[in-house]
């Protein structure tokens, strides 16, 4: 903290305040698209992307496609990480946004399969690829901005303004694309869906505005005053804490893993196996992610006067057993099952994680290297569990004669390696940054 800050508590809150409404912008412009991206994938892609191919093959297709955004993620971490730790998070976080922001803004008017043949899923799949290296810089940057700003006793509360993001992200893009399904199906396919992939650059002025205002993070400053940048901070990483590294990795598997189970493998397999209308699953969605947004400040709350690892370890839990649980309660077909199964499973279990990811993993390391850890965290974790988990559980359910059992113990075993790995990490919550 400065001395004008230290002299006017009052100037050092707004500092923070407006450093965590930053963070959430681009949280929210990032998990808006992702979840977007997710559901179109499911529903709207195969038939106007992938059409030249039966159902099931198109799904694969789609789902394939879903995956290739995640294989630039790493590289995007490590780009936008070595520069954010060696030159600042300001810049990085003003680039990322605007890549995110402009690809989502694209993919709503590329041309069809029918329009353009083969050139529509390949300007998807790059387009896909381009905003894939956007993310992979956002998380980190994003994280710190807020943490790095915050007083040491609310780091889980101002971090988890960032992780705001992720619920509002989906209540706002499921809600959108539950607006359009309401037109007649041919002007739905026609251009409707388009609609909300075009309101990415709405929310990307937005963005903008605030984080272009925003000062670089005291705690950065402080340590390029004090040690000028010459390292470069993947070796460094690698070099001084590559066990943290890997545990991070482990620790967050079991989030990335059951969100993409039961969302983006979920509500394809609700919807065509078991015979739950599209309506009624994104409803769920909606409801969950509404109940997260009260959630997620409450859980960070909690995360600063207990610590992050039983918050955390709480969450792996509820995913471990509601993974189980999660599509015998969906086959039962009754709204007032299926969306408190939704809520627990989504709100509960993966928000108790979530919530507290970047304020727990970035206590973890060193200023110097904290950018890039927090990125290779992020998108290791994504790319290893969450871009093959899709077609990993529509594998596992053919495998198993189409029943979802194959997908619910994957899962289950994901959060077991999960378990092991935070129990082995020290806890952070009253460490110094």
């Amino acid at each position: 903290m400065s001395v004008d800050d230290r002299q006017d508590p009052t100037r050092s809150e707004g500092k923070s305040r407006k450093a965590a409404f930053a963070a959430f912008s681009g949280a929210f412009i990032e998990w808006y698209d992702f979840y977007l991206y997710g559901i179109a994938s499911a529903l709207v892609f195969p038939q106007l992307f992938f059409a030249d191919a039966d159902a099931s093959v198109s799904l694969m297709a789609s789902f394939g496609a879903f995956a290739a955004g995640f294989i630039a993620r790493p590289i995007g971490a490590l780009l936008f990480g070595h520069f954010g730790d060696r030159h600042g998070r300001k810049t990085m976080l003003i680039i990322t946004v605007l890549i995110m922001g402009v690809c989502a803004l694209l993919m709503g008017l590329v041309p069809t399969y029918e329009s353009i043949g083969w050139w529509a899923p390949a300007a998807l799949i790059t387009l896909r690829i381009v905003q894939g290296l956007g993310i992979g810089g956002e998380f980190g940057g994003g994280a710190l901005v807020a943490l790095e700003n915050a007083p040491s006793r609310k780091r889980g509360l101002m971090g988890s303004f960032h992780q705001l993001g992720t619920p509002m992200g989906l209540l706002v893009s499921t809600g959108v694309f539950s607006l359009v399904q309401l037109l007649p199906e041919s002007s739905f396919l026609a251009w409707g869906w388009r609609i909300p992939f075009l309101l990415s650059g709405v929310f990307l002025v937005f963005a903008l505005f605030l984080r272009s205002s925003l000062p670089e993070t005291e705690v950065f400053r402080k340590r390029k005053t004090q040690e000028p940048a010459r390292h470069i901070p993947l070796m460094s990483l690698l070099r001084e804490q590559p066990g943290h590294l890997l545990l991070g990795l482990g620790a967050r598997m079991a989030d990335a893993v059951t969100f993409n189970v039961i969302n983006v493998f979920g509500i394809a397999y609700a919807t065509s196996t078991l015979g739950l209308s599209q309506q009624m699953m994104l409803t769920g969605f909606v409801m969950s992610a509404a109940v997260q947004v009260f959630l997620t400040p409450l859980i960070g709350m909690f995360s600063d006067r207990v610590g992050r690892r039983p918050v955390y370890m709480a969450g792996i839990v509820v995913c471990a057993i509601g993974g189980l649980a999660y599509f015998p309660l969906l086959s039962t077909g009754e709204a007032w099952v299926v969306w408190p199964t939704i809520i627990v499973v989504q709100a509960v279990g993966t928000g108790l994680m979530f919530t507290i990811q970047g304020t727990f993993f970035a206590e973890m390391f060193s200023t110097r290297v904290r950018y890039t850890s927090l990125g290779m965290i992020y998108q290791g974790s994504a790319l290893l569990g969450g871009a093959p988990t899709p077609l990993i559980a529509a594998a596992l359910a053919s495998a198993f004669a189409g029943s979802y059992w194959g997908p619910a113990l994957y899962l289950f075993a994901m959060t077991l390696v999960s378990l092991a790995c935070v129990i082995a990490i020290t806890e952070t919550y009253r460490s110094e940054l």
